[in-house]
């Protein structure tokens, strides 16, 4: 850029004068940079009208031109304080009576308050002990289809009950405030329910002391699960017999020998894989020092190693702090480097050393536990295609501890049933039960309130009084059809009405965008209104707009034929309105006649509604093939065109874009060019000031040679 002076010397504002100069080109950027704000003002309008057309398009055609779009039936009851329903598409329509004969529910146990023997207050951390449990007893805890026994003594904690009931399929909490056990299914219904049953005296001992013993009662209908298991039972024990007895129960003793027999296989299975598993990582640890030509030390020694090289490095570290020798320092460095890579190579056979030793720990667990397995099953290994195949058989132990298990539970129940002294506890329990409905006179049950049926989804919400039939009525949703067709209509009618006051706007012509000294002179209202002009008549007489407007209109005033009858919009009682009535650049604008919602046609019969109800397959036949109709065209109109569109695009993006991008590279070449224009003046100025300076000077010299 060119110095730029004054007129000092000339007495020439300078500065004025080659802004004028520069003004008169100026005008050509600004003329530049209003075509290009309105270029993206145009853009912003199209982007604006092409997400309407494609909210048209995917929200409403896409699923309207399918007829599973229509599929819409609705369900009353005639109680609904009883039962919801969801009706699904396949739902056949008709009326149907319903019963609620029972609702679900969970399993709940609800413990009785108990007290310390010392009158303290228990925590979960509490022992049974201070309960004045001192003797060991056994559980039974039965849920889920399973049953599992829970081993309790004196030192056994509140903590360690709950655990135990947790793992056997419970929900279970303890209560400190109120100083209670909570315990439910952990769903509803009769499968889910539970039973926790003592099996001997020392169980019913310690169910009594942690307020879970329930109260026997004589009525059917609410004995509970565990008075179900005393008196099941006490039916197999034969006094005095032990052998009667076992035979007795020999079905649900096999039945248990095998379950833990199998329980037990598994177990072996999965220590022979740990096992494994461990030797595997032993060998591969071992073969990498092996091929590497290494021994390993003990951990201790790699411990000792590690501390002396950690000192080494913190004295390395300090002589580094202390160097001021640039290239001493570098050596160092290098030093430091190298003590701690050896630092982290034994600190990484310190690990493997660490990690044979854990592995050769978990292949002595493993062995261990596969010799308590083999107390109770004999395991037997038969390679089979290359594959070792492992069955069991049960030991006479385990047959023993079942017989002994199971005698003692048949001989316990005997006496809890003849001891009314044992029938009585604090805890309260509400048995799991399913739902049960009838539908038709037939019956349903579910753990859950919830039935599937025939297209239908019944929610139990209360028991129906006796003798009460609710009724069940299906049928074509007519409201929901005719509101899809409605909500499709304003969309439509939103657009079309957008486009025909784009299209018929007032004419703009001698209105540019603003410069920023333009703005200046004006309000911000002022300003407002003199944009909203231009941006308003953006798309006026626009060709593409006109073709899709045109477009859209063609197809939706089309006939259709249906059934060998071609059909029209007002056929099903769907018009524009008259030229005349219609407001300005509404007259496109499709009505409904009796829409309770428009002011012009809400007194004219319902031909829409009345025609779903009585006639639907016509109405769906109609609809979907004028959606499809309609989505084929606005597809077509917006389809990728090289170097113009892209998919999905109503106008022209792409030419838009690169026309904007023209102009940003031309502003930007006229702006260089304004200011070498600029910058020659200043120069020429310059120079002229520069000369009349040197003039001056000379002057001034002759002045002073001639005694001036």
């Amino acid at each position: 850029m060119a110095m730029r002076l004054s007129g000092l010397m000339s007495g020439m504002d300078t500065e004025s004068i080659i802004q004028q100069l520069v003004e008169a080109k100026k005008t050509k950027v600004d003329k530049t940079k209003k075509a290009q704000t309105k270029l993206n003002w145009k853009q912003d309008a199209w982007k604006a009208l092409n997400t309407k057309l494609k909210n048209l398009q995917s929200k409403y055609l896409s699923s309207m031109r399918f007829t599973d779009a229509y599929s819409k039936k609705t369900t009353k009851v005639s109680n609904p304080n009883a039962v919801s329903v969801i009706t699904g598409e396949d739902a056949v329509n008709g009326v149907q009576s319903l019963e609620i004969r029972k609702l679900a529910k969970t399993g709940y146990l609800t413990g009785g308050v108990i007290e310390a023997a010392d009158g303290g207050k228990l925590t979960a951390m509490s022992k049974l002990s201070d309960l004045g449990i001192t003797g060991s007893g056994s559980i039974n805890v039965s849920a889920n289809g399973q049953s599992v026994d829970i081993q309790v003594d004196g030192n056994t904690t509140i903590s360690d009950v709950l655990t135990q009931l947790k793992k056997a399929g419970l929900n279970a909490n303890f209560d400190e405030h109120n100083q209670r056990f909570f315990v439910s299914s952990k769903d509803s219904g009769a499968k889910s329910d539970f039973s926790i049953t003592a099996m001997n005296q020392g169980g019913f001992d310690a169910l009594k002391a942690l307020g879970l013993q329930e109260s026997f009662t004589t009525e059917e209908d609410k004995k509970g699960a565990t008075q179900k298991e005393y008196e099941t039972y006490s039916k197999y024990y034969v006094a005095g017999d032990r052998a009667a007895t076992l035979k007795n129960m020999e079905k649900l003793i096999n039945k248990d020998v095998q379950s833990s027999t199998d329980s037990y296989l598994a177990k072996y299975k999965e220590l022979v894989n740990t096992k494994a598993d461990a030797q595997k990582k032993i060998d591969d640890i071992n073969k990498r020092y092996a091929d590497a030509g290494k021994t390993l030390k003990t951990s201790d020694e790699y411990k000792a190693d590690l501390e002396a090289k950690n000192q080494e490095i913190a004295a390395k570290e300090e002589a580094i702090k202390s160097e001021t020798d640039p290239d001493q320092k570098k050596v160092l460095e290098e030093e430091l480097a190298n003590l701690k890579k050896e630092a982290n190579e034994i600190t990484a056979e310190k690990n493997d050393v660490d990690m044979l030793a854990a592995h050769q720990s978990t292949i002595a667990s493993a062995d261990a536990a596969m010799n308590d397995v083999k107390q109770y099953v004999d395991i037997t290994e038969t390679v089979v295609d290359g594959k070792t195949v492992y069955s069991a058989t049960a030991t006479p132990k385990l047959v023993q501890e079942t017989e002994n298990r199971f005698y003692d539970r048949a001989e316990f129940a005997h006496t809890v049933m003849n001891d009314p002294s044992l029938q009585t506890g604090g805890a309260t329990k509400t048995n799991g039960q399913d739902a049960v409905i009838y539908l038709n006179g037939a019956e349903f049950t579910s753990k859950d309130n919830t039935f599937k049926i025939n297209g239908l989804t019944f929610t139990a919400l209360n028991e129906t009084a006796a003798g009460e039939q609710i009724t069940v009525t299906t049928q074509q949703d007519t409201d929901g059809i005719y509101d899809m067709v409605k909500n499709f209509l304003k969309e439509y009618n939103s657009i079309i009405n957008e486009m025909s006051k784009l299209y018929n706007a007032d004419s703009a012509k001698g209105y540019e965008p603003l410069t920023t000294e333009e703005k200046d002179a004006l309000s911000e209202s002022e300003v407002a209104d003199y944009e909203k002009k231009i941006k308003d008549a953006l798309l006026r007489r626009d060709e593409n707009l006109s073709s899709i407007s045109s477009t859209l209109k063609s197809v939706m005033s089309s006939g259709i034929e249906i059934g060998g009858k071609t059909m029209y919009l007002h056929d099903f009682g769907i018009e524009t309105l008259g030229y005349f009535e219609a407001a300005d650049n509404e007259k496109d604008a499709y009505h409904i006649a009796g829409d309770p919602d428009d002011a012009s046609t809400s007194g004219d019969a319902d031909v829409l509604k009345g025609m779903i109800a009585n006639d639907p397959d016509t109405v769906i036949s109609f609809f979907t093939k004028l959606s499809q109709n309609l989505y084929d065209e606005m597809s077509e109109m917006s389809k990728s065109v090289e170097g113009y569109r892209s998919f999905g695009s109503f106008y022209d993006d792409k030419k838009m874009k690169s026309d904007y991008d023209d102009y940003t590279s031309k502003i930007k070449e006229q702006e260089q060019k304004l200011n070498d224009y600029e910058d020659k003046w200043y120069k020429k100025f310059a120079a002229m000031e520069t000369a009349l300076a040197k003039m001056q000077s000379s002057a001034n010299a002759v002045t002073s040679l001639l005694g001036g």
